[in-house]
């Protein structure tokens, strides 16, 4: 219980529970969208799911500052393409979050004259973007990792032949297998595994917003369910959050 009450006392962790309840609540309609008799359960889903969605809205709110901070803060990265992609990971995340507070004061009535679908094209846009960024950053992280565990398996293959005799075929399966590697490489770093899944989820909702690549509501609350449950894991547990 005392866990519990942590976890909700983190803005973030709010945010994670409002989240997968949204997402579940997409993925209830969609399964139940062709029963019958099901229309009074339809439409309580579709009002908790536009619930869920303002208030995560009202606790985004300040995560405008937030982003510009880690802006600053990946500016000072040693590593050029981390540097690169997660600088421009919080600038895009800095302008999504500008998108969503105009378009939180436009459902309050706080502004009216303002066009709505123009203002979500352009925040899921950013959303986008600031996507992609991290993908690229997961990759370069994961290649990293593969390439030191190619090393390391080279160096122990060298110093077993010097020391005894071994099977040479044996030897290029166990260092020359690309998803050897990649297996060893996320096993032994959940927190970048965690975050690849996380972005990969996340991914579907604004392919289907900008019709790069439609699917279906099942498919994009089943997604981002997953990557909800990844976020309460990480903000649960901060030792799987990729550093």
């Amino acid at each position: 219980m005392d866990a519990f009450v942590r976890f909700t006392n983190k803005s973030q962790g709010r945010d994670r529970l409002f989240r997968a309840t949204q997402y579940t609540c997409m993925l209830l309609r969609y399964l139940l969208q062709s029963k019958t008799g099901k229309e009074r359960v339809l439409m309580k889903l579709k009002t908790l799911e536009s619930n869920m969605s303002s208030g995560r809205k009202l606790l985004r709110l300040g995560n405008m500052v937030h982003a510009v901070e880690a802006a600053k803060r990946t500016l000072q990265l040693p590593s050029l393409i981390p540097r690169f992609c997660l600088t421009i990971s919080n600038v895009n995340r800095v302008l999504y979050f500008i998108c969503d507070t105009i378009l939180w004061a436009r459902s309050t009535g706080l502004v009216s004259d303002i066009n709505k679908e123009k203002w979500i094209r352009w925040a899921t846009r950013y959303y986008f973007y600031s996507l992609l960024m991290n993908l690229a950053r997961d990759l370069f992280e994961i290649l990293q990792r593969i390439e030191k565990n190619a090393q390391d398996k080279k160096t122990e293959a060298l110093y077993n032949h010097n020391n005894q005799e071994q099977d040479p075929t044996i030897t290029m399966v166990t260092f020359d297998s690309s998803l050897l590697l990649l297996y060893c490489s996320l096993k032994n770093h959940p927190s970048l595994l965690l975050d690849t899944i996380k972005n990969l989820c996340d991914l579907f909702s604004p392919l289907d917003k900008l019709g790069i690549y439609k699917t279906n509501p099942g498919l994009i609350g089943l997604c981002g369910l997953l990557s909800s449950l990844v976020g309460i894991l990480t903000v649960a547990i901060p030792q799987l959050q990729l550093k």
